[in-house]
């Protein structure tokens, strides 16, 4: 048990400071907070600069911060806080919850990580951990976004393929793009089944289709795609 849960169990409440800009959200956080036994909500902030003074003057066990914010976002608060205490709950409640915005949150030091969609009960459970596992990252989207990263790691193509891939979407076989490329037709073929092999195609169409849908071609050529 670290030092910080030990103070924090050793007294009666767990103390919270929330962060929204938006007074609505704000104060349905602190009601949530304040009908929860063994919490006390200990200020509340609309900004970057309000929520780090009042971290300053309440020393809270967890802050929970909104992500974006009028003079900055909530990531400026955690990394501030995670400069000089490692132990601290810091929990992002955002309603931008992509998987860049996970991953962001994650790396800069934050407990956990919830929706703004999510019951507030997911915020409080949010909290409670933080305050037991500062350093652990809670999120219930982290394992699908981290499928998704590995999933988009596996399909990047290097800067060769992606040549070769251009060419390929305009028609060329592999004998023309060794020439235009200035490679031999092997080392053109060679490139050309990596390319399959990462995006899971067994064929030019396929590979085409497959580097339209995630993005690596702004359009395919209305040509017969057949090999």
């Amino acid at each position: 048990m670290t030092a910080n849960t030990t103070e924090a169990a050793a007294r009666s409440d767990v103390r919270v400071l929330v962060v929204d800009d938006h007074e609505l959200i704000r104060q349905g956080l602190v009601g949530a907070f304040a009908r929860e036994p063994g919490m006390t909500v200990v200020g509340d902030a609309a900004n970057v600069t309000q929520a780090l003074k009042s971290y300053e003057e309440h020393s809270p066990d967890v802050v929970v911060t909104d992500l974006q914010l009028p003079d900055g976002t909530g990531l400026d608060i955690i990394r501030s806080i995670r400069r000089t205490n490692q132990q601290a709950g810091l929990v992002v409640v955002t309603m931008h919850s992509g998987d860049e915005q996970i991953f962001a949150a994650m790396e800069a030091g934050a407990s956990a990580f919830v929706g703004k969609d999510a019951p507030s009960a997911e915020v409080v459970k949010a909290a409670r951990h933080a305050v037991v596992s500062p350093r652990s990252f809670l999120c219930a989207g982290l394992v699908q976004a981290m499928m998704r990263r590995a999933s988009a790691e596996s399909t990047r193509l290097s800067d060769r393929e992606h040549q070769v891939l251009v060419l390929l979407a305009d028609g060329l076989g592999a004998g023309q793009i060794a020439q235009k490329l200035y490679l031999s037709e092997s080392t053109a073929k060679s490139h050309i089944a990596r390319i399959y092999q990462k995006l899971g195609a067994s064929n030019r169409a396929q590979a085409l289709v497959t580097a339209m849908r995630i993005g690596l071609l702004s359009s395919l050529p209305s040509r017969d795609l057949s090999d």
